[in-house]
């Protein structure tokens, strides 16, 4: 094992995530990991599913339990201890799946969207069918105004901004299917064209309703957007640069454009193939597939952060020898030329199994292959 010197970890850690972790006073690689809810089953030796539901008052006991063991072993508190009373919380409205025409369900494990639209013929009427759509209307529940109301004069509170989303390309997919939206690009390439430009305008029409629900005016309101796009892998670069790029540059477009405005893609995949365009909307943050190299990512995009690329099942595995192996990969490539902007974390989810002492490695590994 390494030697570590928490301490000087966490002070030297506030240093490197200034200016986006390109700060050239940073003295090491920053650390992005910070342990997720669901972590504290098997850190605790406690039953429960991970992504299930479970009581407010069962998981501030639980996250507290860990805090206490994360700060003997890692040096600090890592997960929320402050979570809102049930008659604080808005009602749930429409999703932009169920816009499309899917249904959100939840399998025990994780949630998905599924529809029954699979001909092109049967995407045409969809797409009529949400163009035609009053979109307030439809998603918010018939308690909305009144329950906005009550919540904001007792506690002070407005509805969040809408600032993030699946990714075009993983919409898509969950509404038609994989290899449909494939044989869409070739058969009916209007139809295609048609189905990426709705989708766009979806998304910022749930931008602007939100904005107005949160209080800010189209002039003035939090910058800011991040897309969640895990198949975009599945397309060529010929077939994202029609359907998914010009979604995301006119989105960042409305919320997020100035240089310092934050524009974040998640894709934990093998979409190492479109990292070219994606580099043409200026992403301020990314976080790829774990086989998508640090080096790979820093040759197309110069200025932005990385957040990752320490395999999610390695650090699951707890395999110390082995994350220290791909920590040190990683920050090795962080230093060529000086270029900077690592944030150590998972190139995707941090999944229960993954332990405060494979965190505990990581930091060693950065604190002894990662100094700048």
């Amino acid at each position: 094992m390494l030697d570590l010197d928490i301490k000087r970890f966490w002070e030297d850690d506030a240093l490197s995530h200034q200016e986006n972790c390109f700060s050239k006073k940073a003295p090491q690689v920053a650390l992005g990991i910070r342990m997720s809810d669901e972590c504290v089953f098997a850190e605790l030796g406690e039953e429960g599913n991970p992504w299930g539901p479970i009581s407010r008052e069962r998981r501030i006991e639980l996250n507290k339990r860990y805090n206490e063991k994360a700060r003997q072993t890692v040096g600090i508190s890592l997960l929320s201890e402050d979570y809102p009373k049930e008659d604080e919380i808005f009602p749930q409205y429409r999703r932009i799946g169920e816009v499309f025409g899917g249904r959100y369900f939840f399998d025990g494990n994780t949630e998905w969207l599924q529809s029954e639209c699979q001909t092109p013929q049967e995407l045409e009427t969809l797409l009529d069918k949400v163009e035609a759509l009053n979109l307030r209307d439809f998603i918010f529940p018939d308690n909305w105004e009144s329950e906005k109301k009550r919540i904001f004069e007792s506690y002070g509170k407005r509805p969040a901004l809408f600032r993030g989303v699946r990714g075009p390309v993983t919409l898509a997919t969950s509404i038609f299917g994989v290899e449909n939206l494939i044989f869409l690009f070739y058969d009916y390439p209007d139809l295609a064209k048609r189905f990426s430009r709705l989708i766009e305008k979806v998304i910022i029409d749930y931008i602007d309703i939100f904005i107005e629900e949160a209080g800010y005016s189209q002039d003035s309101f939090p910058s800011g957007f991040g897309f969640y796009d895990d198949n975009c892998s599945l397309l060529t670069p010929d077939m994202y640069e029609v359907f998914g790029l010009p979604v995301l540059k006119n989105v960042f477009a409305k919320t997020s454009p100035l240089q310092k405005d934050e524009r974040y893609q998640h894709s934990d995949s093998e979409m190492g193939h479109l990292i070219p365009l994606l580099a043409q909307v200026n992403l301020t943050a990314c976080n790829f597939g774990p086989t998508v190299t640090v080096s790979e990512i820093r040759k197309h995009m110069k200025n932005t952060r990385i957040d990752g690329q320490l395999a999610p099942f390695t650090f699951m595995n707890n395999d110390e020898a082995q994350i220290i192996a791909e920590v040190k990969r990683d920050c090795e490539m962080a230093k060529i030329d000086d270029i900077r902007g690592l944030n150590l974390t998972t190139a995707g989810s941090i999944n229960n199994g993954s332990l405060l002492t494979s965190m505990r490695a990581v930091m060693a590994a950065i604190q002894n292959y990662g100094r700048y």
